[in-house]
């Protein structure tokens, strides 16, 4: 379980080499997520719509050790964007990925920007 974890590492935009063409805007739910694979890792995209901005992130729940939060709730913790896993209700912060209920490590985020009809996710390879 550790060495799937150890795949993920966040990805702030200062040190973006690689943006990944994920797929078109079209293909994500308007407030809500979906979640694409890059190099065998799956990640969780989503569209927050209602407050005009994207997030990604590790689409791997370190609680159960689960792949489900692409299929998440969003909504906000103090005003910031978080997703809340749908098995347990473990909450994340779309921004930094900090556990939002204190008991256990954040999960890897990953920059998105949207070039005319296409979601392009940053990596650090």
């Amino acid at each position: 379980m550790e060495e799937i974890l150890k795949q993920y590492k966040t990805t702030t935009i200062e040190n973006v080499t690689v943006w990944y063409e994920a797929a078109n805007v079209s293909s994500f739910p308007k407030d809500g997520g979906a979640c694409v694979k890059y190099k065998g890792k799956q990640i969780a995209v989503f569209n927050f719509d209602r407050i005009g901005k994207w997030y990604a992130c590790q689409n791997l729940c370190p609680h159960k050790m689960e792949m489900v939060l692409s299929r998440g709730m969003i909504g906000d913790h103090k005003g910031a964007p978080k997703v809340a896993c749908p098995l347990h209700k473990k909450t994340f912060s779309l921004e930094n990925g900090e556990n939002l209920n204190g008991d256990m490590d954040a999960i890897a985020t990953y920059p998105v920007r949207i070039e005319g009809d296409k979601v392009l996710i940053g990596f650090d390879e």
